[in-house]
C-alpha cells in the first residue's frame, strides 16, 4: 500500500505545529507512537557494529535518540526554522547542555544580567569553577554590550523578553557584536515562544527553551529543547548528551508533542488578555509600575515591537507595600495558581524576589530590577473576566 507523499510547499506554523516530524510506523497509526523502550533490537552482528562505528542508520539506545523524541526534535526544528533540534529533560539542561558542550577552560562568556536565576547561577558560580571567564552586562544598554564585546569572547547568553522584568535586548545589534568578537550566541526564547519571535532570523546561533512552559502548557511534564546548525548540534552537542545523560523521556517527548499541537491557539488568546490585564495594572492606584513589552510606557517599545509579533503572555508588575504587600496579594488569590511557571493554561501568579530569583543576593536583585513587590503574572486561558475579578481580590488583601 503506497503512502502519501509529504507536501512539497513550506507549510505555516499551524500546519507545522500538527503535522511536523511526523514518523509513522508500518502499522500506519494517526497520532504519534510513543516508544517506551530503552534498546533498541539489532538484525545483525554487523548492524550493531556499524550502528556503533556511526555508518549504520540505526537507533541505537534511548539515550541518544528515539523515535518520538526525534518525532518532537523535527517538529520545533520546523517551527523555529532551525536546522536541527535536540531535546532535553528540562529547560535548564537545555540551557546548561547548550553551553557546557561548547565551553572549555580560558574561555569568555558575556552574558545579560537580566536572567532567570539557575541561568544566572551557571554563569556567575558554575563556570568560574572550571575557568571559564564571565562579564555580565545590563541587556537594554548597547554600550555596555559594545565594551564586553570589544574584545575576544566565546559564548553569548541572553533572554528576551527576560524573566521576570520582560527586558527586551536588541538581538541584531548584540548579534552583529557578539559575532566580530568570535562569540556563538545563545537566545533563551522561552517567555516569546516560535510564535512571536525567531532568534535566528536576527543572527542569533542557537536557541534554547523550557518545553515545560508554552509547549505543553498544561503543567504535566518536563521538557527542554536546544536548536542550532546541523554540524554544530551533531559534532558538538549530540556527543555531550550522549555522554551526559540530560536526555528527556519518550513519554515526556510525546505529551509535548500533543501540546504543540494547540500552541498557536493558546498563545495569541494568552497574549490578548496578558495585553488587557496590563493595561487594567496600570491603572490601579496600588500599582507603582507595570511591565508589558507592547505597553507605550515600556522603556523599549518600539524595540519589542520591532522584533516580537506580539507582547507575550506575561505581565509584572509592582505593588506598593513591597513584599508583605505582594505576599499578601498572591495568598489572597483564588483562580490564580501559585506556582513556578509560565505559559499554562491556568493563570498563575508568583513573586520572584523570594522563589524564582531567590537565588540572587539582595544587591543582585536590585541592580536586575527585581523589587521585593515584584508580581509575575502568567496570564492563562480563562474568561478574562474572571482573572480581573481575582486579582481584585488580591489588591483588597494587600491593602
Amino acid at each position: 500500500m503506497s503512502k502519501k507523499p509529504r507536501p512539497a510547499r513550506p507549510l505555516r506554523p499551524a500546519t507545522q505545529l500538527v503535522r511536523g516530524g511526523l514518523m509513522r510506523s508500518n502499522f500506519d497509526e494517526l497520532a504519534e507512537a510513543m516508544y517506551l523502550t530503552s534498546g533498541f533490537v539489532y538484525d545483525s552482528a554487523a548492524q550493531a557494529e556499524g550502528t556503533f562505528a556511526g555508518t549504520e542508520v540505526h537507533y541505537q539506545y534511548s539515550r541518544f535518540g528515539n523515535p518520538t523524541v526525534s518525532m518532537l526534535e523535527g517538529r520545533l526544528a520546523a517551527l523555529e526554522g532551525a536546522e536541527a533540534c535536540r531535546a532535553t529533560a528540562t529547560g535548564m539542561a537545555a540551557v546548561h547542555s547548550a553551553m557546557l558542550s561548547h565551553l572549555k577552560a580560558g574561555d569568555r562568556v558575556v552574558a545579560s544580567r537580566a536572567l532567570f536565576g539557575s541561568c544566572h547561577w551557571i554563569v556567575s558560580t558554575l563556570l568560574p569553577r572550571y575557568g571559564i571567564a564571565t562579564e555580565f552586562v545590563d541587556g537594554s544598554d548597547l554600550a555596555q554590550w559594545r565594551a564586553a564585546l570589544s574584545r575576544p569572547a566565546t559564548m553569548v547568553l541572553l533572554e528576551t523578553p527576560s524573566n521576570p522584568m520582560l527586558e527586551i535586548v536588541d538581538l541584531r545589534a548584540v548579534c552583529d557584536l557578539a559575532h566580530q568578537a568570535g562569540a556563538l550566541v545563545v537566545v533563551d526564547n522561552v517567555f516569546a515562544t516560535p510564535l512571536l519571535q525567531k532568534p535566528m532570523s536576527f543572527g542569533a546561533d542557537i536557541v534554547v527553551y523550557s518545553a515545560t512552559k508554552h509547549f505543553d502548557g498544561q503543567g504535566r511534564v518536563l521538557g527542554g529543547c536546544v536548536m542550532g546548525s546541523k554540524k554544530w548540534v551533531d559534532e558538538v552537542l549530540q556527543p555531550f548528551i550522549r555522554n551526559t545523560g540530560p536526555s528527556i523521556s519518550a513519554f515526556n517527548a510525546w505529551v509535548i508533542l500533543k501540546g504543540l499541537e494547540t500552541l498557536h491557539l493558546r498563545v495569541p488568546a494568552m497574549c490578548r488578555s496578558a495585553s488587557a490585564i496590563a493595561d487594567m495594572l496600570a491603572e490601579r492606584a496600588e500599582v507603582s509600575r507595570v511591565l508589558y513589552p507592547f505597553r507605550a510606557d515600556h522603556p523599549q517599545q518600539k524595540l519589542a515591537m520591532a522584533q516580537m509579533s506580539a507582547g507575550g503572555t506575561l505581565v509584572s508588575f509592582d505593588i506598593k507595600g513591597g513584599k508583605e504587600a505582594g505576599q499578601k496579594f498572591v495568598e489572597a488569590l483564588e483562580l490564580h495558581s501559585h506556582v513556578a511557571n509560565i505559559g499554562d493554561v491556568r493563570s498563575l501568579a508568583i513573586q520572584p524576589a523570594t522563589t524564582t530569583h531567590s537565588q540572587l543576593t539582595e544587591a543582585e536583585q536590585i541592580t536586575a530590577g527585581v523589587q521585593p513587590g515584584l508580581v509575575r503574572l502568567s496570564v492563562g486561558l480563562e474568561s478574562i473576566d474572571d482573572i480581573i475579578a481575582d486579582l481584585d481580590k488580591g489588591f483588597v488583601a494587600a491593602k
